[in-house]
């Protein structure tokens, strides 16, 4: 469960849809919505999916987690602590993997020196093949 504590340091009324919703995105790692409802019904079974994405706005607005767009499709959740990651999108099977947001230090500060951008890659997916879909 979620640490209540940190709920309420971040000026929120302690919910359990709420403490929910935050174990379960730092339980499934990168989750849509829909997969983070069906996680939270697993126990739960009478949370409906807009009070997951109500909770999962609310819980972004305060730092707790944050969306990221892994294709084509709705945003995907993680938590706040984990945004030390880029994410790796493999095109073929669709696996999400992670590296260091480091491995991108090179980019980012190429785009800072020669077009004066400031980029924030925790928002970032790169799209590819993943090792096992290369063989």
């Amino acid at each position: 469960m979620a640490d209540r504590h940190e709920l309420r340091d971040k000026g929120l009324r302690l919910t359990p849809q709420r403490e929910l919703v935050l174990s379960a995105v730092r339980e499934l790692g990168h989750a849509t919505p829909e997969e983070v409802a069906e996680k939270v019904r697993a126990t739960h079974p009478g949370i409906n999916l807009s009070t997951v994405y109500r909770n999962l706005e609310t819980l972004e607005n305060v730092g707790l987690v944050q969306h990221t767009h892994l294709g084509h499709g709705g945003a995907t959740y993680h938590a706040a602590e984990e945004l030390t990651h880029l994410h790796l999108v493999c095109s073929d099977c669709g696996s999400v993997g992670d590296a260091p947001i480091s491995a991108a230090t090179n980019f980012v500060q190429n785009l800072a020196d020669d077009y004066g951008f400031k980029t924030d890659v925790t928002h970032f997916a790169v799209y590819g093949l993943c090792a096992a879909c290369v063989k």
